[in-house]
């Protein structure tokens, strides 16, 4: 079986401290707090996480406190047999907030675009409202 793989990248601007951002995405309470969907998180190396009840899960591999977020990540419609992508975050202070540079690497071919969309529509887009309150 050949596997077919894509890379997803993006910036992002959010109106929130480095920290902060950080500790949205990486603490299981705060993170249902913005997806509005039940998330876990063992914040630590090799701790394990879900997001979207369940939909997505995986687990750490490289965390530091408000600059980089490093896992392996996967969710249920993942194709049969693939390796689990790796979903890297860093954070960078910027005017008006922090930009979010994520790379998506290791994405199936054929959910590329999906997950693309997915990010902005179920991530970016809430993270921002949830900081503006």
């Amino acid at each position: 079986m050949e596997f077919k793989f894509k890379t997803l990248k993006q910036k992002v601007i959010i109106p929130a401290e480095p920290e902060q951002i950080y500790e949205a995405i990486i603490d299981g309470k705060k993170h249902a707090e913005f997806t509005g969907n039940k998330a876990t998180s063992d914040p630590k190396i090799g701790g394990k996480f879900t997001a979207w009840d369940g939909y997505i899960f995986g687990k750490h591999l490289e965390l530091e406190k408000g600059k980089k977020i490093v896992q392996e990540w996967s969710t249920t419609e993942w194709p049969k047999g693939y390796p689990p992508s790796i979903f890297e975050l860093k954070f960078k202070k910027v005017q008006g907030g922090t930009e979010i540079e994520m790379i998506h690497s290791k994405v199936p071919e054929e959910q590329a675009s999906d997950y693309d969309q997915g990010w902005i529509d179920y991530y970016w887009t809430p993270l921002k409202e949830y900081f503006k309150k």
